[in-house]
């Protein structure tokens, strides 16, 4: 089952709290006079080449067939897994993120271009670090079963208008001239057992950049499948109630949908 929305500066879910933190993936890049300028403790680290990826993320040459298995949603191929739930997320006219909902427990994938011999996913984690603790939150920096990733106290409002704190882990691979990054939400976000087949999603999702030209950072644009239907929000049907990719939505709000039929 996949669930369409647009992207809202409300925090209405942890991966909206997400596209919020970190706009600066978007963001233009400083100037030689702007680094220059910094002093040692300020200067940003240096994007080094993509590390070897020898469980995923993959890239589409490195699959034979990227559909088997997966959800082709254009620039990302997602696992099907059995219960889960699909979302994608809207930015205007343009499909941007995709977001697999699993019992409890979330993660949102989106994609961008990168530089060609350089990772950017060292200078992600500090615009997203910064953005969140602007906002009062809190970062951990660790290393993680996907790699170095954070770990965040986000704040938000809760829905009786009161604050609270959603914790999030931001997670991200580099690879041939793009970016996978993933945001895990619910009690994947804290209890590892209830991470361990969201972070196999991850690693076992493929990305296809495409050959033609695109700015560093810019997101790679999704699709929805060829055999997807849009599902009015409160409607079950039968087929979405036995398809592998229908599931509960848990504590997250349930936008229109959209059904693959199988």
């Amino acid at each position: 089952m996949f669930g369409r929305r647009k992207k809202s500066s409300a925090a209405e879910s942890v991966a909206g709290e997400a596209e919020q933190v970190v706009d600066g993936v978007g963001g233009e890049e400083p100037d030689a006079d702007q680094l220059a300028g910094l002093t040692t403790g300020e200067q940003r680290r240096v994007n080094l080449p993509p590390a070897p990826r020898p469980d995923g993320p993959w890239d589409v040459s490195e699959v034979g067939d990227p559909t088997e298995g997966r959800v082709d949603l254009g620039g990302i191929f997602v696992p099907g897994v059995e219960g889960m739930e699909l979302r994608v997320e809207v930015a205007g006219d343009a499909i941007v993120a995709a977001t697999v909902v699993l019992r409890d427990s979330a993660i949102q994938l989106q994609a961008f271009a990168a530089p060609k011999k350089e990772g950017i996913w060292g200078e992600v984690r500090e615009e997203i670090a910064s953005g969140i603790t602007q906002q009062g939150g809190v970062i951990d920096e660790v290393e993680g079963p996907l790699g170095w990733e954070l770990r965040a106290q986000v704040p938000v409002q809760l829905p009786d208008g009161t604050g609270g704190v959603q914790l999030v882990r931001f997670v991200g691979v580099d690879g041939p001239r793009w970016f996978l990054r993933g945001v895990i939400s619910g009690q994947g976000a804290v209890q590892p057992e209830a991470a361990g087949l969201l972070e196999q999603i991850f690693r076992d999702t493929v990305v296809t950049r495409g050959e033609g030209p695109m700015a560093p950072r810019d997101p790679i644009v999704l699709k929805l499948p060829n055999d997807a239907q849009m599902v009015p929000d409160g409607v079950q049907t039968e087929d979405a109630e036995g398809s592998r990719f229908s599931g509960g939505m848990g504590q997250l709000e349930r936008g229109p949908e959209i059904t693959e039929v199988r």
